[in-house]
């Protein structure tokens, strides 16, 4: 599994051969996890702390263009 950005409160990945839709894994410092469709930047499973969620959405939105760019490439 990739990591894409090692934030402050949280971690980005992306797994390879993954299913729909396109999305990415947040996983926070104190172990809770979540998928964020990229699309949308919505939460589709799982549940992370409020401040976790906001710092990754941040970064998402600054990254779109490479988040599903990176997508296509691990999940051609």
């Amino acid at each position: 599994m990739p990591t894409l950005a090692q934030l402050n409160t949280c971690k980005i990945a992306m797994f390879a051969a993954d299913h729909n839709p396109p999305h990415f894994h947040l996983m926070a410092h104190d172990g809770s996890k979540a998928l964020v469709e990229i699309k949308g930047l919505t939460v589709i499973r799982g549940k992370v702390n409020a401040t976790a969620l906001k710092e990754a959405l941040s970064w998402a939105r600054q990254n779109a263009g490479a988040l599903a760019a990176r997508w296509k490439e691990l999940n051609p």
